[in-house]
């Protein structure tokens, strides 16, 4: 039995907010579980030095954590004066999830940072902010499409993230806090809506896991993408 009681293949109620910040080209809030992520989308006319003159844009991301988003104070990253190692493994993974969605030349010479602030830590940070960061960057794109910048289609299929893991022996998708805390293997999977992977993270907490056992887990992340694409459909309809 889950914590929770749900079943193994089973999500987290997901619920997404337009509009969150009225200053932001796009912003959403998506909440899975107790887990609440504000994902914000700033166009800026102006691109990385590495890419100009290219014609082509850019996408990166920044994750960060309130400090009493978690059960115990959490330090604010920078306090110390580095950059925390996981936050920037998190933004990483992050930027090159979101970038997989997005056509540069279509883009032009512009960037979009993705901005991703966890107000509430229950589990799957990392993976409600791409599903919830897609969401900013596609209201962005349609702003920019409103105002006339673009030419062709910036965003060639959505993209969304979820974790699925093995707990007490058991395959089970999108794992909150508790059962992330005691997992024997830990996979999270970032996926396109058609169905391929973009980027898999799996790692065995204690004993190596089997390739049955990893091609369950992946059936159990297909399936909740899958879902996760509906929602985001659903959401992005809102704000037509």
């Amino acid at each position: 039995m889950r914590p929770d009681g749900r079943a193994p293949d089973e999500l987290r109620p997901i619920a997404i907010e337009l509009h969150a910040l009225p200053f932001a080209e796009g912003s959403a809030i998506i909440t899975m579980g107790q887990t609440r992520v504000l994902c914000s989308a700033t166009v800026e006319e102006r691109i990385p030095q590495f890419r100009k003159g290219s014609g082509r844009g850019w996408v990166t991301a920044e994750y960060s954590m309130l400090p009493r988003s978690t059960q115990t104070r959490t330090e604010r990253d920078g306090r110390r004066g580095r950059v925390d190692g996981r936050v920037q493994e998190i933004q990483r993974l992050i930027g090159r999830s979101l970038r997989a969605a997005v056509d540069f030349d279509a883009l032009g010479e512009r960037s979009v940072i993705i901005d991703c602030d966890v107000l509430v830590a229950d589990g799957g940070t990392r993976t409600a902010s791409i599903t919830g960061g897609y969401i900013a960057l596609a209201l962005a794109v349609g702003r920019m499409r409103e105002a006339g910048v673009l030419h062709g289609e910036v965003l060639r299929w959505p993209v969304a993230a979820v974790s699925a893991g093995i707990v007490a022996g058991e395959p089970r998708l999108d794992l909150a806090y508790l059962e992330d805390a005691a997992a024997e293997t830990d996979m999270n999977c970032v996926g396109a809506a058609d169905g391929r992977f973009i980027e898999l993270q799996g790692s065995a907490e204690l004993e190596p896991f089997s390739r049955p056992e990893m091609d369950r887990l992946l059936d159990l992340a297909a399936g909740g993408l899958q879902r996760l694409f509906e929602v985001q459909r659903e959401a992005l309809a809102r704000a037509v």
